[in-house]
């Protein structure tokens, strides 16, 4: 084995030796790593600062994928796009302090109550990936999505998404109260906010007031318990108002006449 071919081989090991003791940035640009430093006259101890300097960012990167892939927040649009005059109603002073997201230290909730078309899911949306870009774990998830993901699974598969659902940072629970459920789904919310109180911040978005309630659960008995555990520390908004999108396909109705 030639010289040449010999310096390759031993970069491939220890390139793979690297990943094996956990690197992950520097194995797949070790060659440009090294150049740089023999370029710059690196010592030992600026060889190890670029080391880790490299790591921790690529680690941070990985993390901040992971966390918006498992959030699962899909598409929405920032807050400088949200029209603050358009609500009849709105309290933009409870909205801004949740989006400093101090709320998360105090392990405080926060409903936001309005008809569908305000925006509410929006500003949900907004609020869970500033968490996310703050280091946060977030889940964002609708009601029927919890419950179809907690009612499908055995009862140990259940026990291990329950524990997921309790001990994210922050999870949001969007269009709750849009559809009828049973007793047992009333049961299964109840169990996922009775996990986090006191210990865990949770976002609700709902187009209906509490008193309403009974009727998305008839029957189910624990109605009144589950809001004494999810409004005891929490902001209440309501907005009120007519719907974006209503107001969104009028214009482009019109645009498309004048055309």
């Amino acid at each position: 084995m030639n010289s040449l071919a010999s310096k390759t081989t031993t970069k491939n090991n220890l390139a793979a030796q690297l990943q094996q003791i956990g690197l992950c940035a520097i194995p797949q640009n070790l060659d440009d790593f090294l150049a740089r430093g023999t370029k710059a006259r690196w010592s030992l101890y600026m060889l190890l600062e670029e080391l880790y300097r490299a790591e921790a960012q690529e680690r941070s990167r990985r993390s901040l994928e992971r966390r918006l892939r498992l959030a699962t927040l899909k598409k929405f649009k920032p807050m400088a796009d949200f029209e603050w005059n358009w609500p009849t109603k709105i309290e933009r002073d409870i909205i801004e302090r949740t989006l400093s997201l101090d709320f998360l230290q105090e392990a405080r909730n926060l409903v936001l109550v309005g008809r569908n078309g305000l925006g509410k899911t929006m500003i949900a949306q907004n609020i869970c990936h500033a968490a996310v870009l703050n280091g946060h774990s977030v889940l964002f998830r609708t009601a029927p999505a919890i419950l179809e993901d907690l009612q499908r699974e055995n009862p140990e598969t259940r026990r291990r998404k329950l524990r997921t659902y309790a001990n994210a940072d922050l999870l949001c629970i969007d269009e709750l109260a849009y559809l009828s459920y049973d007793d047992k789904a009333a049961d299964i919310l109840y169990e996922v906010i009775n996990r986090r109180y006191e210990r865990k911040s949770i976002i609700v978005t709902t187009n209906r007031v509490f008193k309403e309630w009974n009727e998305v659960f008839p029957n189910a008995t624990c109605i009144a318990t589950m809001l004494d555990r999810l409004l005891h520390h929490a902001d209440v908004t309501v907005i009120e108002g007519e719907s974006y999108r209503v107001r969104e396909s009028e214009q482009e109705a019109a645009r498309r006449r004048k055309k």
